[in-house]
């Protein structure tokens, strides 16, 4: 399933002022706030995406940098067209973003993945204590690295055009990895368990992005 961007999620226009994002922010905040229907699970991850839409769209740093990626991905079947039109083979740019874009990508993407589970174990002992909130932080500081090596692998190759769709959901998957990463750490600075929560649930989504995309290759 594809998943909405982040105007969509707030339904408004890509074009809202920041005071007509926060007023959508609130209406939606309101409406779906796990405490008004504490068994719905659907309200749970509705507000999820609700509050990982705004604390991108409600920053106006973050929003720009938001709206730059939207309008990179919609350059890129252009891009692809250009490349084609020079003479490349189908077969070699797919096997060339297979292995160069791919492969590695999802290997940052589980490097950031796969040791949560554990850490949120160990800071479970204790989320106050310093030593465990600074081992955090230090997991933290390796997914950003990674982030950044899998948002700059991602970006080296254009996708091929019959893999478009395989590459939507690692692009989705690493906007919802960026977002789950600003979630934690904001738990780091207030103890906040909410932010703790939407992080979760930020990475819970982006894995199963990277297992749509896994999908999608095995019926290729």
């Amino acid at each position: 399933m594809p998943v909405a961007n982040h105007y969509q999620t707030l339904g408004i226009d890509p074009r809202a002022t920041q005071a007509e994002i926060k007023q959508a922010y609130r209406r939606l905040a309101k409406r779906f706030h796990p405490d008004r229907s504490p068994q719905e699970q659907d309200h749970r991850d509705r507000m999820a995406r609700i509050n990982a839409a705004y604390e991108v769209l409600g920053d106006v740093q973050h929003r720009q940098r938001y709206d730059l990626q939207q309008q990179a991905t919609l350059r890129t079947p252009a891009y692809v067209g250009q490349r084609a039109r020079r003479g490349q083979s189908t077969d070699e740019h797919l096997q060339a973003w297979l292995q160069w874009v791919y492969g590695p990508v999802n290997d940052w993407v589980e490097s950031i993945l796969e040791p949560l589970p554990d850490q949120l174990d160990q800071l479970a002992d204790d989320p106050f204590d310093d030593e465990l909130i600074e081992a955090f932080q230090a997991y933290l500081n390796d997914c950003r690295q990674s982030l950044t090596e899998a948002q700059r692998c991602f970006r080296s190759m254009p996708n091929p055009a019959n893999l478009a769709g395989v590459a939507a959901s690692l692009y989705h998957c690493l906007n919802q990895l960026a977002d789950g990463i600003d979630q934690l750490e904001f738990f780091t600075l207030n103890y906040d368990d909410t932010y703790l929560h939407t992080g979760q649930e930020l990475f819970r989504i982006a894995r199963g992005l990277s297992w749509e995309a896994e999908v999608a290759m095995s019926r290729f």
